[in-house]
């Protein structure tokens, strides 16, 4: 195991900059989930630190080695990449212990590591079978068997669940995290669904654009979001975000912070509470609603124009079209500056 360290890192092709002074440190042992939409950088940051991308500038330290200029097969981490990279015309068993027989690792060391393995992953009885005769959940349990006979001191996880079914992608997420718990190595995972990062994750870096928006714990995130991005970003369904002229005038002063035309105000679905005229503070036109089953997502439209959704116990006996009124609690709103997006409360 080992922890490490980004100080300053950025990455160039060409003229053009995609990662701009990255500055991380994760601890040993920690599970670390770097999360944003297409294109932030997050798995160009994690290529870097597996030696696969050149560093442009900057400096990646893996324990207290620098390794800027070490091979990637001498930097002690396994990557597990989207696409499971399975050799077709190996057995699971040769696909698990390629590596090591490519280090020159003794025969009996080699057969203890993937009988281990297999026996983590629940995989003992595909240890003969070829790639072609397993679903893709058990290609990508395969792949990161694979990951494991290497003993490494860092796994990394390049988006492993995006071509799993939804059954599926639960059930791997959930072995993911429990190998977490037993291997108790240092873990990096990259994915666009914040779902998987809320889940997983010891601590979540959000990227955008090459840079970092904010480092912490999944309810750090989603309880004190440093900016609007974030706000947004983290959280099923994302957060709803009012200007002034979008709210009840005359309940306006029931808010925690006196509203401006320079602040916006920040709702989550949930902490919406429908109500009478007289308490609202949100009114909208009823435009759709989804029926979950335990819980149902309303949409709706402001007089001013701007869509959002509340979140409902039940599905509403109202038809569409239908005005409807809420108000909320003050203590969980969020307030952000229009013109930077930063928190203000």
């Amino acid at each position: 195991m080992a922890s490490l360290k980004l100080l300053g890192v950025r990455k160039s092709y060409g003229t053009t900059e995609v990662m701009h002074g990255v500055d991380l440190d994760i601890k040993d042992g920690e599970f670390v989930v770097f999360v944003g939409p297409s294109g932030c950088g997050k798995s160009t940051l994690l290529r870097m630190i597996a030696g696969l991308e050149d560093i442009t500038d900057g400096t990646v330290f893996i324990g207290d080695r620098e390794v800027n200029d070490v091979d990637a097969s001498k930097r002690g981490v396994a990557m597990v990449f989207q696409s499971y990279a399975l050799y077709p015309h190996m057995t699971v068993k040769q696909n698990m212990s390629f590596g090591l027989k490519q280090a020159k690792t003794a025969v009996d060391e080699i057969e203890r590591r993937v009988s281990a393995a297999a026996e983590i992953l629940q995989i003992d009885d595909y240890l003969e079978r070829s790639p072609r005769n397993l679903s893709g959940g058990q290609r990508q349990r395969v792949a990161i068997g694979r990951a494991i006979v290497r003993d490494p001191d860092v796994f990394l996880f390049d988006e492993p669940l995006s071509n799993l079914d939804a059954a599926l992608r639960v059930q791997t997420r959930l072995e993911i995290a429990r190998l977490h718990d037993r291997l108790k190595t240092t873990m990096i995972y990259v994915t666009h669904d914040q779902v998987e990062a809320m889940t997983l994750a010891d601590k979540i870096v959000v990227l955008r654009d090459g840079l970092i928006e904010q480092v912490g714990s999944p309810i750090e995130l989603y309880e004190r979001p440093a900016n609007a991005f974030v706000a947004q970003f983290i959280g099923s369904p994302k957060m709803n975000f009012f200007k002034q002229t979008d709210l009840v005038t005359a309940a306006n002063k029931r808010l925690i912070k006196p509203m401006s035309e320079k602040l916006k105000i920040g709702i989550r679905p949930e902490n919406f509470i429908k109500c009478g005229t007289e308490a609202a503070i949100i009114q909208g036109r009823l435009d759709l609603v989804e029926n979950l089953g335990e819980y149902a997502l309303v949409h709706l439209v402001t007089e001013t124009g701007v869509e959002f959704i509340a979140k409902m116990d039940s599905t509403p006996s109202v038809a569409k079209g239908a005005i409807m009124y809420f108000n909320f609690n003050a203590n969980l709103a969020h307030y952000f500056d229009i013109k930077t997006g930063l928190r203000v409360a």
